[in-house]
């Protein structure tokens, strides 16, 4: 009797129409955003060496990634980033703290909802660069006063977004747990937190941007220890070269801390949709 082999099915060759778009691919974002990054440091590199502006006030990459590389291993500058990273994680975690448990005892409340919403429009549009005097008079020159006009700044932001975060609770869930008996704090724990967290992240990544930029604001304008101050001196004795190089480095700073929040969210977050979703991507 004869016997067949069996062949190996080829893969289906889909339609033109169902073919994945470049953008769809899990590819294109890093493979555009490395083009940007070269574009940009040639573009950069030429406008300097073709003295398109005059080098004294834009050194051309290559110099400014040298005097990069030469900060790396200068003490100076770990003991500014240490600075710089101590009064970001203090006003992160504070702001992080009091406006979560805040927002989620207002938001809980409708009574404190209409009596507190006045007051937190009132104090919100605050600008935190215009509290800068007044931290320097409580505090003195000093990462205190840096940590103080952080808290204020991401306070808001994990606020706003915690109160939305309840707001934007399914009332079905909680009065279904109402209904099983369910007091506030476990009402709290399994139908409050688990809708908020997500809000509350995303404040959180906000804040780690905005306290970095708060952060290194104060340091340079005030003299406050840290990266900002290292930048500030360096201007002043006009070492252009190390002002690019540092600023660079707070660029990929902020990077950092951005992709870390993230790594953070993804992690927390799991089984959130949003996240599973773009993880399946």
């Amino acid at each position: 009797m004869a016997t067949t082999i069996d062949r190996p099915a080829s893969a289906p060759v889909l339609p033109e129409s169902q073919r994945p778009e470049f953008h769809d691919r899990p590819w294109s974002t890093p493979l555009l955003g490395a083009v940007g990054v070269v574009a940009f440091m040639g573009i950069w590199e030429l406008t300097s060496r073709l003295a398109l502006v005059n080098a004294d006030y834009l050194p051309p990459f290559s110099v400014v990634m040298v005097e990069l590389v030469s900060l790396l291993v200068d003490p100076v500058f770990w003991e500014s980033l240490g600075a710089t990273m101590r009064s970001w994680l203090i006003g992160v975690a504070l702001s992080l703290s009091a406006g979560a448990v805040i927002g989620l005892i207002i938001g809980s409340s409708s009574v404190l909802i209409r009596y507190t919403t006045s007051t937190v429009e009132f104090l919100r549009p605050i600008p935190s660069v215009a509290l800068i005097p007044i931290a320097i008079v409580l505090f003195g020159i000093n990462s205190t006063a840096t940590v103080f006009v952080i808290v204020w700044a991401c306070f808001w932001v994990i606020l706003v977004h915690v109160m939305s975060g309840i707001d934007d609770v399914d009332p079905v869930a909680e009065s279904t747990a109402r209904s099983y008996g369910l007091g506030w704090a476990w009402r709290a724990r399994y139908v409050t937190f688990p809708t908020a967290l997500p809000f509350l992240m995303t404040g959180l990544r906000l804040c780690g941007t905005i306290a970095l930029v708060v952060g290194i604001t104060i340091e340079l304008v005030v003299g406050t220890p840290g990266v900002g101050d290292l930048i500030a001196t360096n201007q002043s004795a006009g070492n252009v070269t190390s002002v690019y190089a540092l600023a660079l480095l707070t660029g990929v700073l902020g990077l950092t801390i951005n992709y870390g929040l993230k790594f953070i969210e993804n992690r927390l977050l799991h089984w959130h949709p949003s996240v599973r979703s773009e993880q399946s991507a």
